[in-house]
Protein backbone atom coordinates (compact mmCIF):
# COMPACT_ATOMS: atom_id res chain seq x y z
CA UNK A 1 0.00 0.00 0.00
CA UNK A 2 1.30 3.24 -1.39
CA UNK A 3 1.61 6.35 1.41
CA UNK A 4 -1.08 8.67 1.59
CA UNK A 5 -0.30 11.69 0.13
CA UNK A 6 -0.92 14.76 1.99
CA UNK A 7 -3.38 17.23 1.50
CA UNK A 8 -3.24 20.97 0.35
CA UNK A 9 -3.43 21.93 4.19
CA UNK A 10 -0.64 19.11 5.43
CA UNK A 11 1.71 20.78 2.58
CA UNK A 12 1.02 24.37 3.72
CA UNK A 13 1.35 23.26 7.66
CA UNK A 14 4.64 21.46 6.70
CA UNK A 15 5.52 24.39 4.76
CA UNK A 16 5.23 26.86 7.48
CA UNK A 17 6.80 25.00 10.21
CA UNK A 18 10.12 24.60 7.58
CA UNK A 19 9.78 28.42 6.75
CA UNK A 20 13.05 -9.06 2.64
CA UNK A 21 12.34 -11.21 6.13
CA UNK A 22 13.67 -10.36 8.79
CA UNK A 23 10.82 -8.44 10.02
CA UNK A 24 7.33 -9.73 13.06
CA UNK A 25 4.67 -11.41 10.95
CA UNK A 26 1.50 -10.04 11.52
CA UNK A 27 0.40 -12.02 13.98
CA UNK A 28 3.83 -11.15 15.91
CA UNK A 29 3.34 -7.38 15.84
CA UNK A 30 0.02 -7.94 17.59
CA UNK A 31 1.11 -9.57 20.30
CA UNK A 32 4.10 -7.19 20.38
CA UNK A 33 1.99 -4.38 20.74
CA UNK A 34 -0.36 -5.61 23.55
CA UNK A 35 2.64 -6.61 25.74
CA UNK A 36 4.21 -3.95 28.64
CA UNK A 37 7.79 -2.71 28.41
CA UNK A 38 10.31 -2.45 31.04
CA UNK A 39 12.11 0.43 30.62
CA UNK A 40 16.10 0.23 30.46
CA UNK A 41 17.81 2.88 32.54
CA UNK A 42 19.20 5.81 31.13
CA UNK A 43 23.05 5.59 30.86
CA UNK A 44 25.96 6.81 33.16
CA UNK A 45 24.51 10.28 32.72
CA UNK A 46 21.58 8.98 33.53
CA UNK A 47 20.48 12.24 35.88
CA UNK A 48 18.88 13.44 32.70
CA UNK A 49 16.04 10.87 32.35
CA UNK A 50 12.48 11.39 31.17
CA UNK A 51 11.91 13.47 33.97
CA UNK A 52 14.67 15.59 32.98
CA UNK A 53 13.70 16.35 29.32
CA UNK A 54 10.27 17.29 30.02
CA UNK A 55 12.21 20.08 32.64
CA UNK A 56 13.70 21.02 29.12
CA UNK A 57 10.38 21.26 27.15
CA UNK A 58 10.46 17.93 25.43
CA UNK A 59 7.70 15.78 24.80
CA UNK A 60 5.37 18.83 25.05
CA UNK A 61 4.62 18.85 21.83
CA UNK A 62 4.76 23.40 22.75
CA UNK A 63 7.59 25.33 21.33
CA UNK A 64 9.38 27.19 23.88
CA UNK A 65 9.84 30.07 21.66
CA UNK A 66 7.76 32.77 23.56
CA UNK A 67 8.79 31.48 27.30
CA UNK A 68 10.20 34.84 27.13
CA UNK A 69 9.35 38.45 26.99
CA UNK A 70 12.16 40.24 25.17
CA UNK A 71 12.55 44.37 25.06
CA UNK A 72 12.01 45.85 22.18
CA UNK A 73 14.11 48.83 20.81
CA UNK A 74 11.57 50.93 22.14
CA UNK A 75 11.88 50.07 25.27
CA UNK A 76 15.67 50.04 24.81
CA UNK A 77 15.49 54.19 23.75
CA UNK A 78 13.14 55.14 26.74
CA UNK A 79 15.67 53.67 29.12
CA UNK A 80 18.43 54.85 27.72
CA UNK A 81 16.81 58.62 29.08
CA UNK A 82 16.44 57.41 32.73
CA UNK A 83 19.76 55.86 34.89
CA UNK A 84 17.57 53.85 37.18
CA UNK A 85 15.57 52.25 34.27
CA UNK A 86 18.56 51.33 32.12
CA UNK A 87 19.71 49.60 35.12
CA UNK A 88 16.69 47.67 35.22
CA UNK A 89 16.62 46.96 31.36
CA UNK A 90 21.05 46.22 31.26
CA UNK A 91 20.12 43.72 34.12
CA UNK A 92 16.74 42.15 32.38
CA UNK A 93 18.54 41.49 29.19
CA UNK A 94 22.16 39.98 30.36
CA UNK A 95 19.56 37.62 32.21
CA UNK A 96 18.08 36.87 28.98
CA UNK A 97 21.12 36.17 27.23
CA UNK A 98 22.07 33.61 30.28
CA UNK A 99 19.23 32.18 29.63
CA UNK A 100 19.09 31.33 26.27
CA UNK A 101 22.44 30.30 26.33
CA UNK A 102 21.85 27.62 29.26
CA UNK A 103 18.63 26.38 27.65
CA UNK A 104 20.63 25.85 24.28
CA UNK A 105 23.52 24.06 26.21
CA UNK A 106 20.80 22.05 28.49
CA UNK A 107 18.47 21.23 25.50
CA UNK A 108 21.29 20.08 23.66
CA UNK A 109 22.71 17.52 26.25
CA UNK A 110 19.14 15.85 27.00
CA UNK A 111 19.32 15.64 22.92
CA UNK A 112 22.72 13.87 22.75
CA UNK A 113 22.17 11.50 25.64
CA UNK A 114 18.23 10.76 23.85
CA UNK A 115 20.50 9.88 21.11
CA UNK A 116 23.02 8.25 22.10
CA UNK A 117 20.03 5.84 23.51
CA UNK A 118 18.40 5.37 20.91
CA UNK A 119 21.34 4.53 18.99
CA UNK A 120 21.72 1.79 21.21
CA UNK A 121 18.50 0.05 21.13
CA UNK A 122 18.57 0.47 17.42
CA UNK A 123 21.95 -1.74 17.54
CA UNK A 124 20.28 -3.82 20.13
CA UNK A 125 16.99 -4.53 17.97
CA UNK A 126 19.25 -5.26 14.64
CA UNK A 127 21.54 -7.12 16.77
CA UNK A 128 18.08 -9.52 17.96
CA UNK A 129 17.12 -9.98 14.19
CA UNK A 130 20.81 -11.61 13.38
CA UNK A 131 20.56 -14.09 16.62
CA UNK A 132 16.60 -14.87 15.84
CA UNK A 133 17.16 -15.53 12.34
CA UNK A 134 20.81 -17.58 13.14
CA UNK A 135 18.52 -20.09 15.57
CA UNK A 136 16.28 -20.40 13.02
CA UNK A 137 18.96 -21.34 10.31
CA UNK A 138 20.27 -23.62 12.67
CA UNK A 139 16.85 -25.47 13.89
CA UNK A 140 15.92 -25.78 9.95
CA UNK A 141 19.38 -27.27 8.80
CA UNK A 142 18.92 -29.85 12.23
CA UNK A 143 15.20 -30.49 10.86
CA UNK A 144 16.38 -31.33 7.32
CA UNK A 145 19.05 -33.72 8.85
CA UNK A 146 16.96 -35.58 10.60
CA UNK A 147 14.19 -36.28 7.74
CA UNK A 148 16.92 -37.40 5.59
CA UNK A 149 18.08 -39.95 8.66
CA UNK A 150 14.75 -40.65 9.23
CA UNK A 151 13.94 -41.66 5.23
CA UNK A 152 17.37 -43.40 5.41
CA UNK A 153 16.39 -45.64 8.45
CA UNK A 154 13.02 -46.54 7.17
CA UNK A 155 14.40 -47.80 3.93
CA UNK A 156 17.23 -49.77 5.58
CA UNK A 157 14.49 -51.18 7.70
CA UNK A 158 12.72 -52.24 4.63
CA UNK A 159 15.16 -54.12 3.34
CA UNK A 160 16.01 -55.59 6.10
CA UNK A 161 12.80 -56.88 6.52
CA UNK A 162 12.83 -58.28 2.79
CA UNK A 163 16.18 -59.94 3.62
CA UNK A 164 14.68 -61.50 7.04
CA UNK A 165 11.95 -63.15 5.35
CA UNK A 166 13.32 -64.75 2.38
CA UNK A 167 12.57 -68.88 2.37
CA UNK A 168 15.95 -69.22 1.06
CA UNK A 169 17.58 -68.00 4.16
CA UNK A 170 15.25 -70.12 5.97
CA UNK A 171 16.39 -73.09 3.58
CA UNK A 172 19.80 -72.52 4.34
CA UNK A 173 19.40 -72.19 7.93
CA UNK A 174 17.99 -76.30 7.77
CA UNK A 175 20.74 -77.30 5.33
CA UNK A 176 23.57 -79.58 6.60
CA UNK A 177 25.97 -78.69 4.09
CA UNK A 178 29.38 -76.80 5.40
CA UNK A 179 29.82 -74.32 3.02
CA UNK A 180 25.42 -73.89 2.53
CA UNK A 181 25.85 -73.35 6.53
CA UNK A 182 29.25 -70.68 6.02
CA UNK A 183 27.23 -68.83 3.44
CA UNK A 184 24.45 -68.49 6.29
CA UNK A 185 26.86 -67.33 8.71
CA UNK A 186 27.95 -64.60 6.87
CA UNK A 187 24.35 -63.49 5.50
CA UNK A 188 23.28 -63.37 9.23
CA UNK A 189 26.69 -61.38 10.05
CA UNK A 190 26.00 -58.74 7.17
CA UNK A 191 22.42 -58.81 8.76
CA UNK A 192 23.99 -57.76 11.95
CA UNK A 193 25.80 -54.94 10.34
CA UNK A 194 22.93 -53.45 8.45
CA UNK A 195 20.90 -53.77 11.83
CA UNK A 196 24.18 -52.04 14.05
CA UNK A 197 23.72 -49.46 10.92
CA UNK A 198 20.20 -48.72 10.86
CA UNK A 199 20.49 -48.17 14.69
CA UNK A 200 23.36 -45.46 13.89
CA UNK A 201 20.93 -44.13 11.17
CA UNK A 202 17.99 -44.02 13.47
CA UNK A 203 19.68 -43.01 16.43
CA UNK A 204 20.95 -39.37 14.19
CA UNK A 205 17.86 -38.81 12.73
CA UNK A 206 16.59 -38.57 16.80
CA UNK A 207 19.23 -36.24 18.04
CA UNK A 208 18.73 -34.24 14.92
CA UNK A 209 15.34 -34.13 15.86
CA UNK A 210 15.88 -33.16 19.36
CA UNK A 211 18.14 -30.65 18.71
CA UNK A 212 15.91 -28.99 15.82
CA UNK A 213 13.36 -29.20 18.50
CA UNK A 214 15.57 -27.17 21.08
CA UNK A 215 16.90 -24.71 18.41
CA UNK A 216 13.16 -23.79 17.68
CA UNK A 217 12.16 -23.18 21.20
CA UNK A 218 15.74 -20.41 21.70
CA UNK A 219 14.51 -18.97 18.24
CA UNK A 220 11.26 -18.80 19.69
CA UNK A 221 12.35 -17.00 22.57
CA UNK A 222 15.19 -14.62 20.63
CA UNK A 223 11.90 -13.61 18.22
CA UNK A 224 10.67 -12.42 21.21
CA UNK A 225 13.03 -10.88 22.56
CA UNK A 226 13.48 -8.95 19.24
CA UNK A 227 10.62 -7.47 19.26
CA UNK A 228 10.50 -6.23 22.34
CA UNK A 229 13.87 -4.31 21.64
CA UNK A 230 12.25 -3.16 18.07
CA UNK A 231 9.15 -1.60 20.34
CA UNK A 232 12.23 -0.13 22.85
CA UNK A 233 13.96 1.38 19.72
CA UNK A 234 10.85 3.22 18.72
CA UNK A 235 10.09 3.59 22.24
CA UNK A 236 13.93 5.84 22.39
CA UNK A 237 13.26 6.96 18.59
CA UNK A 238 10.18 8.99 19.57
CA UNK A 239 12.48 10.09 22.73
CA UNK A 240 15.48 11.31 20.45
CA UNK A 241 13.00 13.60 18.48
CA UNK A 242 11.15 15.61 21.22
CA UNK A 243 14.36 15.66 22.51
CA UNK A 244 16.33 16.91 19.07
CA UNK A 245 13.07 19.76 18.57
CA UNK A 246 13.35 20.78 22.17
CA UNK A 247 17.24 21.45 21.17
CA UNK A 248 16.28 23.06 18.06
CA UNK A 249 13.51 24.84 19.31
CA UNK A 250 16.26 26.36 21.62
CA UNK A 251 18.57 26.85 19.32
CA UNK A 252 16.50 28.59 16.71
CA UNK A 253 14.77 30.90 19.74
CA UNK A 254 18.55 31.73 20.39
CA UNK A 255 19.02 32.84 16.72
CA UNK A 256 16.62 34.88 16.39
CA UNK A 257 16.98 36.92 19.71
CA UNK A 258 20.32 36.81 20.79
CA UNK A 259 22.36 39.49 18.45
CA UNK A 260 19.57 42.00 18.80
CA UNK A 261 19.91 41.50 23.01
CA UNK A 262 23.47 41.90 22.50
CA UNK A 263 23.34 45.12 20.74
CA UNK A 264 20.58 46.09 22.77
CA UNK A 265 23.17 45.95 25.78
CA UNK A 266 25.52 47.12 23.96
CA UNK A 267 23.17 50.28 23.36
CA UNK A 268 22.36 50.80 26.99
CA UNK A 269 26.01 50.23 27.88
CA UNK A 270 27.22 52.83 25.37
CA UNK A 271 28.46 55.68 26.96
CA UNK A 272 29.46 57.62 22.99
CA UNK A 273 26.56 59.56 21.12
CA UNK A 274 25.93 56.46 18.69
CA UNK A 275 22.21 55.88 18.48
CA UNK A 276 19.74 53.30 19.04
CA UNK A 277 18.99 53.38 15.16
CA UNK A 278 22.93 52.30 14.61
CA UNK A 279 22.81 49.22 16.74
CA UNK A 280 19.62 48.32 14.99
CA UNK A 281 21.21 48.68 11.34
CA UNK A 282 24.10 46.42 12.45
CA UNK A 283 21.60 43.90 13.68
CA UNK A 284 21.03 43.88 9.97
CA UNK A 285 23.50 43.75 8.28
CA UNK A 286 24.78 40.86 10.46
CA UNK A 287 21.00 38.96 9.31
CA UNK A 288 21.54 39.59 5.89
CA UNK A 289 24.94 38.31 5.74
CA UNK A 290 24.20 34.87 7.48
CA UNK A 291 20.98 34.81 5.08
CA UNK A 292 23.47 35.06 2.14
CA UNK A 293 25.84 32.73 3.36
CA UNK A 294 23.08 30.17 3.73
CA UNK A 295 21.97 30.47 0.12
CA UNK A 296 25.88 30.16 -0.93
CA UNK A 297 26.20 27.29 1.01
CA UNK A 298 22.88 25.75 -0.32
CA UNK A 299 23.99 26.43 -4.07
CA UNK A 300 27.93 25.25 -3.29
CA UNK A 301 26.02 21.75 -2.34
CA UNK A 302 22.93 21.90 -5.61
CA UNK A 303 26.33 22.23 -7.48
CA UNK A 304 28.19 19.47 -6.23
CA UNK A 305 25.82 16.98 -6.18
CA UNK A 306 26.38 15.91 -9.58
CA UNK A 307 29.95 14.46 -8.13
CA UNK A 308 31.92 11.81 -9.27
CA UNK A 309 30.27 8.73 -10.62
CA UNK A 310 26.79 7.19 -9.87
CA UNK A 311 24.85 10.42 -9.96
CA UNK A 312 22.41 10.81 -7.13
CA UNK A 313 19.33 10.33 -8.05
CA UNK A 314 19.70 8.42 -10.87
CA UNK A 315 16.30 6.61 -11.43
CA UNK A 316 15.17 2.98 -10.92
CA UNK A 317 11.59 1.30 -11.18
CA UNK A 318 8.25 1.90 -8.23
CA UNK A 319 9.63 5.51 -7.95
CA UNK A 320 13.28 4.76 -6.26
CA UNK A 321 16.00 6.61 -6.88
CA UNK A 322 19.69 6.75 -5.79
CA UNK A 323 19.73 8.51 -2.64
CA UNK A 324 23.68 10.05 -3.23
CA UNK A 325 26.50 10.27 -6.03
CA UNK A 326 29.84 9.01 -5.78
CA UNK A 327 31.28 5.43 -5.63
CA UNK A 328 30.29 2.64 -3.08
CA UNK A 329 33.05 3.00 -0.79
CA UNK A 330 31.69 -0.11 1.98
CA UNK A 331 29.17 -2.16 1.15
CA UNK A 332 26.79 -4.91 3.31
CA UNK A 333 27.38 -7.26 5.87
CA UNK A 334 30.21 -8.34 7.90
CA UNK A 335 33.60 -6.29 7.84
CA UNK A 336 36.85 -5.77 9.33
CA UNK A 337 36.38 -2.68 11.89
CA UNK A 338 38.09 0.17 11.26
CA UNK A 339 39.72 2.61 14.02
CA UNK A 340 40.00 6.06 14.59
CA UNK A 341 40.48 8.65 17.32
CA UNK A 342 36.56 8.61 17.83
CA UNK A 343 36.68 4.72 18.24
CA UNK A 344 36.20 1.73 16.01
CA UNK A 345 33.60 0.88 13.59
CA UNK A 346 31.29 -2.06 14.05
CA UNK A 347 32.02 -5.26 12.67
CA UNK A 348 28.59 -5.82 11.32
CA UNK A 349 27.48 -2.84 8.04
CA UNK A 350 23.91 -2.85 8.17
CA UNK A 351 24.02 -0.37 5.42
CA UNK A 352 25.71 0.66 2.52
CA UNK A 353 28.37 3.52 2.17
CA UNK A 354 28.06 6.46 -1.02
CA UNK A 355 31.13 9.06 -0.62
CA UNK A 356 30.43 12.01 -3.34
CA UNK A 357 32.45 14.42 -0.88
CA UNK A 358 31.64 17.02 1.96
CA UNK A 359 28.38 18.60 1.46
CA UNK A 360 27.24 17.08 -1.54
CA UNK A 361 23.49 16.22 -1.89
CA UNK A 362 21.12 13.14 -0.35
CA UNK A 363 18.19 12.66 -1.69
CA UNK A 364 15.34 10.59 -0.96
CA UNK A 365 15.34 7.26 -2.28
CA UNK A 366 11.23 7.07 -2.52
CA UNK A 367 8.52 9.48 -1.71
CA UNK A 368 7.27 9.01 1.93
CA UNK A 369 7.40 10.74 5.57
CA UNK A 370 9.85 12.13 7.59
CA UNK A 371 9.24 10.09 10.90
CA UNK A 372 13.00 10.85 12.31
CA UNK A 373 15.26 13.90 12.03
CA UNK A 374 18.36 14.59 14.26
CA UNK A 375 21.10 13.44 15.87
CA UNK A 376 21.72 9.09 16.40
CA UNK A 377 24.50 7.97 17.89
CA UNK A 378 27.51 6.64 16.48
CA UNK A 379 25.16 7.63 13.07
CA UNK A 380 26.05 11.65 13.71
CA UNK A 381 22.54 13.31 12.27
CA UNK A 382 20.31 11.02 10.74
CA UNK A 383 17.04 11.03 8.76
CA UNK A 384 14.71 8.09 8.02
CA UNK A 385 11.57 8.31 5.68
CA UNK A 386 8.66 5.75 5.75
CA UNK A 387 7.82 5.00 1.88
CA UNK A 388 4.53 2.76 3.26
CA UNK A 389 3.92 -0.97 3.18
CA UNK A 390 6.03 -1.49 6.08
CA UNK A 391 9.62 -0.03 3.69
CA UNK A 392 11.66 2.60 5.16
CA UNK A 393 15.07 4.13 4.59
CA UNK A 394 17.99 5.60 6.79
CA UNK A 395 20.58 8.36 6.15
CA UNK A 396 23.63 8.69 8.50
CA UNK A 397 26.51 10.86 9.08
CA UNK A 398 24.85 14.13 7.61
CA UNK A 399 27.15 17.04 8.38
CA UNK A 400 25.94 19.37 10.93
CA UNK A 401 23.33 21.62 10.19
CA UNK A 402 22.71 19.58 6.92
CA UNK A 403 19.38 18.23 7.67
CA UNK A 404 16.93 19.84 5.15
CA UNK A 405 13.55 18.22 6.50
CA UNK A 406 11.63 17.88 9.38
CA UNK A 407 9.80 15.26 11.52
CA UNK A 408 6.33 14.57 9.67
CA UNK A 409 7.21 16.40 6.68
CA UNK A 410 6.41 14.99 3.26
CA UNK A 411 9.23 14.59 0.77
CA UNK A 412 9.11 13.57 -3.16
CA UNK A 413 11.19 10.61 -4.70
CA UNK A 414 14.65 12.54 -5.43
CA UNK A 415 14.02 15.24 -2.98
CA UNK A 416 17.11 16.52 -1.69
CA UNK A 417 16.64 15.54 2.54
CA UNK A 418 19.92 17.04 3.73
CA UNK A 419 23.62 16.97 2.44
CA UNK A 420 26.62 14.70 3.53
CA UNK A 421 29.42 14.80 6.49
CA UNK A 422 31.33 13.25 9.07
CA UNK A 423 28.62 13.04 12.03
CA UNK A 424 29.47 10.52 14.34
CA UNK A 425 31.56 7.21 13.97
CA UNK A 426 32.41 8.06 10.58
CA UNK A 427 35.49 8.39 9.15
CA UNK A 428 35.43 10.63 6.31
CA UNK A 429 32.39 12.16 4.63
CA UNK A 430 30.14 10.32 2.94
CA UNK A 431 26.21 8.73 2.95
CA UNK A 432 25.35 5.72 4.92
CA UNK A 433 22.37 4.41 3.63
CA UNK A 434 19.87 1.64 4.89
CA UNK A 435 16.73 0.16 4.13
CA UNK A 436 14.15 -1.43 6.81
CA UNK A 437 11.73 -3.75 5.97
CA UNK A 438 8.95 -3.34 8.94
CA UNK A 439 11.79 -1.93 10.93
CA UNK A 440 14.29 -4.62 10.47
CA UNK A 441 17.48 -4.00 8.23
CA UNK A 442 17.65 -5.61 5.14
CA UNK A 443 19.96 -5.75 1.89
CA UNK A 444 20.31 -2.09 0.80
CA UNK A 445 22.25 -2.88 -2.34
CA UNK A 446 20.12 -6.13 -3.22
CA UNK A 447 16.69 -4.16 -2.42
CA UNK A 448 17.43 -1.29 -4.70
CA UNK A 449 19.17 -3.38 -7.36
CA UNK A 450 15.76 -5.54 -7.21
CA UNK A 451 14.21 -2.16 -8.51
CA UNK A 452 16.52 -1.25 -11.16
CA UNK A 453 18.85 1.35 -9.00
CA UNK A 454 22.53 0.74 -8.74
CA UNK A 455 24.21 1.32 -5.26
Amino acid sequence: MSPMRPTAADLASASAADDCGCAPTPAERDRLWKRPIHRRGVFELGALSVVALAAFGVGSGVSTAHAATYPSWDDVQRAKGNEAAKGVEVQRIQGLIQSLTQKVADTEAAALLASDEFYAAQQQYFEAIRVADDLQAQADEQTLIAEGASRKAGQLAAQLYRNGGDDTTLQLFFAGSAAESDELLSRLGTLDKFMQHNRAVYDEAISSKNAAQSLTDQAVVARDERDRLQQVAEEKMTAAQEAADAAQAALDEQTTYLETLKAQLAALQDTTAQTVAGYQAGVAARAAEEKARREREAAEAAANSGGNGGGGGQAGSGGWVRPHGGARSSSYGPRTPICGPQGCSSSYHYGADLANGCGAAIYAANSGTVDYAGANGNYGNYVRIQHGGGVSSGYAHIKPGGIAVRRGQWVESGQVIAYAGNTGRSFGCHLHFEVYLNGGYTNPVRFMEDRGVYV
